[in-house]
């Protein structure tokens, strides 16, 4: 199904763009220097592992640049292999920011892709985050609001984290 939808305007394509490069960063930190066997982890014998996770959001991200294209189309086709599938992530993130940086493409409405891929893919990087812990090698916290994240740094290289923590920021202080 292809819908034609009106350009979207470009404070609305910056912000888009803008939560695309924070999921690259977000998703970054957690993807990075992952303990060996990280790829098998997993909650519960039923649930997705650490690479199935990774795989479902390469899913949504070419989902996501379908519907900034203007096509409404998913297509379930990850692999689950954690090298390439972290490599078709960021590639996929890259796509779906060439997509968005288009000021002439007829996307889909902005909440359309905001609800459906983007923030899914939010999700799974909580998810690989908390199975990050479970593995031993948990992500530092860090003041997200003060990183350094710019529309189109979709990549693997980010910039390095600027105020991380130790502990939990919600546990009062004794």
């Amino acid at each position: 199904m292809s819908d034609s939808h009106p350009p979207l305007d470009e404070s609305t394509r910056r912000l888009l763009r803008h939560t695309v490069a924070t999921l690259a960063y977000r998703a970054g930190k957690v993807l990075r220097d992952v303990p060996e066997g990280f790829a098998d982890v997993r909650l519960a014998p039923e649930s997705r592992s650490a690479v199935e996770i990774l795989a479902h959001m390469v899913d949504l991200l070419a989902w996501g640049e379908r519907l900034a294209r203007g096509e409404y189309r998913w297509a379930a086709g990850g692999l689950p292999d954690w090298d390439t599938s972290v490599d078709r992530f960021f590639g996929g993130l890259a796509a779906l920011d060439s997509a968005l940086a288009d000021p002439g493409a007829a996307p889909f409405p902005a909440d359309v892709m905001f609800q459906g891929p983007i923030a899914d893919a939010f999700t799974h990087v909580g998810q690989l985050s908390l199975l990050r812990g479970l593995a031993g090698r948990p992500v530092r916290p860090e003041s997200y609001a003060r990183a350094t994240i710019e529309p189109g740094r979709v990549g693997r290289d980010q910039a390095a984290p600027g105020r991380e923590f130790d502990g939990d920021a919600s546990r009062p202080k004794s």
